[in-house]
C-alpha cells in the first residue's frame, strides 16, 4: 500500500516547487505500481496460462483504475475542484465510487505479492499466518472492517476542520485522497472478490447497505443544513449555501445508485445461483424415511 500512497499524493496547490515533486513522484509510483502488477499477472500466465487465476477483464480493471486515480487529479476534474465544494465532492466520488471499485476488481493481491521482494513476501506470509491475519481472512470479519474504515474516513474527511487541512497542505490533501481511495478499494474487494474468497448474496447485500447509509447521511447533511457548514474559503459562488448543497447531492444521489445497483446485482446473482442448485422439478419435501416417527 504504500506505493499506492506515493500515486495519490497529488495534491490541490499550484503546480509549483514542492507541489511539483509530489506530482512526478505521484507520476512515478503510479507507474510503478502498474509495472508491478503486470510483472505479477505475467508471472501467474506464464505458469497457468493466459487467463488463470486472474481473468483477463481484471487484469485490464487495475490499470483502468489508476488512469482514473491520475485523471481526478489533473485535467477539468481538478480545475473544477479547485473552484467549488462541489467541484472537489465529485472528485471525491470519483475516487470512492470508480477508482476504488476498478482496483479492488483487479485482484491485485497475489499479483503485488508476487512482483514484491522475497524480504517483503514473507513479512506477508507472516502476518497471514498469525491471529490477526487468519482474522482477517474470514470474509465476513474483513467486510466488517471495511464497512467500518469506509465510514470513518468518509466523515472524517468532510469535517469542515480536516477539509481545511487538507484544502490547506498538499501533503496531508494526498493523505486524504489516499485515504479515500484504499478505503474504497477495502470495500469493493470484499464485493468484487471471486466467489469462493468473497461473501454470499444476502451478507454482501447487507454490507453494502450498512456501507450506503452513512454516506447517504453525509449527504443529506449537506444538502438538508439550513447554513453553510465549511468555512467561506471552502465555498464557492454568490450563494455559498448552494454550493454546498449541490456537493450534497453530488455524494448522496450517486453513492446510493452506486450501493443499490451493486447490492441488487449481487443479490439476484446468489437468486440465480440458488435456483440453479435447487431445480424447479426437485422435490424438496422429505422423504418418509426422514420423517421422525
Amino acid at each position: 500500500m504504500s506505493v499506492t500512497a506515493a500515486a495519490v499524493v497529488l495534491a490541490h496547490a499550484d503546480p509549483g516547487g514542492a507541489d511539483r515533486w509530489v506530482e512526478v513522484s505521484g507520476l512515478l509510483a503510479v507507474t510503478g505500481l502498474g509495472a508491478a502488477y503486470g510483472r505479477g499477472v505475467h508471472e501467474l500466465w506464464a505458469r497457468r496460462g493466459a487467463g488463470a487465476v486472474v481473468s483477463r477483464w481484471r487484469a485490464a480493471a487495475f490499470p483502468a483504475g489508476l488512469v482514473v486515480i491520475l485523471l481526478a487529479q489533473r485535467g477539468p476534474v481538478h480545475e473544477a475542484a479547485e473552484r467549488s465544494l462541489a467541484g472537489h465532492m465529485t472528485q471525491h466520488m470519483i475516487l470512492l465510487l470508480v477508482a476504488g471499485p476498478l482496483l479492488a476488481a483487479g485482484g491485485a493481491g497475489l499479483p503485488l505479492t508476487l512482483a514484491a521482494p522475497r524480504r517483503v513476501r514473507t513479512v506477508i506470509a507472516r502476518f497471514r499466518a498469525g491471529a490477526a491475519g487468519r482474522w482477517l481472512r474470514r470474509p465476513l470479519n474483513l467486510a466488517l472492517v471495511a464497512a467500518g474504515v469506509h465510514t470513518v474516513v468518509l466523515w472524517l474527511w468532510h469535517l469542515p476542520k480536516p477539509y481545511m487541512w487538507a484544502e490547506e497542505d498538499a501533503w496531508i490533501h494526498g493523505v486524504e485522497h489516499l485515504s479515500f481511495t484504499a478505503a474504497a478499494w477495502l470495500l469493493w474487494a470484499t464485493v468484487l472478490a471471486p466467489g469462493h474468497r468473497g461473501l454470499g448474496g444476502p451478507a454482501t447485500f447487507l454490507l453494502l447497505f450498512a456501507a450506503g447509509m452513512p454516506a447517504a447521511a453525509l449527504g443529506a447533511v449537506l444538502t438538508l443544513a439550513s447554513a453553510p457548514i465549511y468555512p467561506a474559503g471552502a465555498l464557492a459562488g454568490p450563494d455559498p449555501l448552494a454550493d454546498q448543497q449541490l456537493a450534497g447531492l453530488i455524494m448522496w444521489i450517486p453513492m446510493d445508485v452506486v450501493m443499490l445497483v451493486a447490492a441488487v446485482a449481487v443479490f439476484l446473482r446468489w437468486m440465480v445461483r440458488l435456483d440453479r442448485s435447487s431445480p424447479a422439478d426437485r422435490d424438496l419435501r422429505p422423504s418418509r424415511e426422514e420423517i421422525p416417527a
